[in-house]
């Protein structure tokens, strides 16, 4: 299709996260420590959470998904954008910008989701631990792990045929370095007001729905704290939740940035900046906040170290 001088579906340039910076190479490096340990540390989890029988509860289960969405939504960005450094190319074809745009509206709506829904474990396991074995079975789990990653992926597909579709023939350099939606729309030279609205009402109750479930539940939860006579069930309790909220602040915060606040308050550096938050640091940050500061965690870690190193002791004699 032709639009004017320029093809819908010509290749985009990706100004990146380099071009702007005095030291391009010394952030290649951090960048790619980043990606590097954020995949090592989720995978950790993932394979903890999978051989030490203590961690076989219905959180832990759900902190394996949200590790391996985290390993999936880092993924679908980094290794693009460090391969162009390398290359000293920034072109990402039509296909591949769509593609890109999918993976990360499905990725990061399945982790809103998730993250909401983490927080009705933490309520009936605090609040109702009698009944917990009932209201947070297999099948309940199941449940929500299907609904977030189903919520998600509705939102890849809802928004990303309708963002595409729009004619680029402005610029087709993208001031980003990935395809996120407000970057993409800057280029189209047509009125996207309407569809914009549109997508803030959808991120809003995208914000609002798991936002509302959190608030509900750590409103009960801290009531229910707050009545403890026990100490160290009222400091067990605080920990496992301040670690999910330290999350769930970090992960809503940026995005409320992003989708929520009036154009005014945005510029193309910030927009850099806060989008690396949330895409590169926020999948290194979520294992290292939940293992830290959990005694399960760095229990079923001391475990395994142990049996490979009593092992690779054999092993040598």
């Amino acid at each position: 299709m032709e639009w004017g001088n320029y093809s819908m579906y010509a290749d985009f340039l990706l100004l990146g996260l380099f071009s702007d910076n005095d030291f391009p190479w010394l952030l290649f490096a951090l960048i790619l420590f980043v990606f590097v340990i954020s995949i090592a540390s989720n995978t950790i989890m993932i394979i903890l959470i999978h051989i030490d029988s203590r961690l076989h509860t219905p959180m832990y289960y759900l902190l394996s998904q949200l590790s391996l969405m985290d390993i999936l939504y880092i993924s679908t960005i980094v290794p693009k954008m460090l391969v162009d450094q390398i290359l000293g190319q920034r072109a990402i074809s039509f296909a591949g910008c769509t593609a890109q745009h999918f993976l990360y509206l499905t990725l990061a709506g399945a982790e809103f989701f998730l993250l909401g829904l983490m927080s009705y474990d933490r309520y009936v396991a605090i609040c109702n631990p009698l009944r917990y074995p009932v209201l947070m079975s297999r099948k309940v789990c199941m449940l929500i792990v299907l609904a977030a990653w189903l919520g998600g992926s509705i939102d890849g597909f809802l928004l990303t045929p309708v963002t595409m579709q729009f004619p680029f023939c402005a610029s087709r350099e993208i001031n980003h370095f990935f395809c996120e939606v407000p970057a993409l729309l800057k280029l189209s030279c047509t009125d996207t007001s309407t569809y914009e609205t549109a997508m803030y009402v959808c991120c809003i109750m995208m914000l609002l729905i798991p936002f509302s479930v959190i608030s509900a539940s750590y409103t009960r939860i801290l009531i229910t704290v707050y009545r403890m006579s026990e100490a160290e069930g009222r400091r067990k309790a605080v920990a496992t939740c301040s670690s999910h909220m330290v999350v769930v602040s970090l992960f809503y915060g940026a995005a409320m940035y992003t989708y929520v606040l009036p154009h005014s308050y945005h510029t193309p550096e910030k927009d850099k900046a806060v989008s690396a938050f949330y895409t590169i640091l926020t999948p290194l940050l979520n294992p290292l906040i939940y293992s830290l500061r959990n005694k399960d965690v760095t229990g079923a870690l001391q475990k395994a170290l142990g049996k490979c190193l009593s092992s690779g002791s054999v092993s040598t004699f």
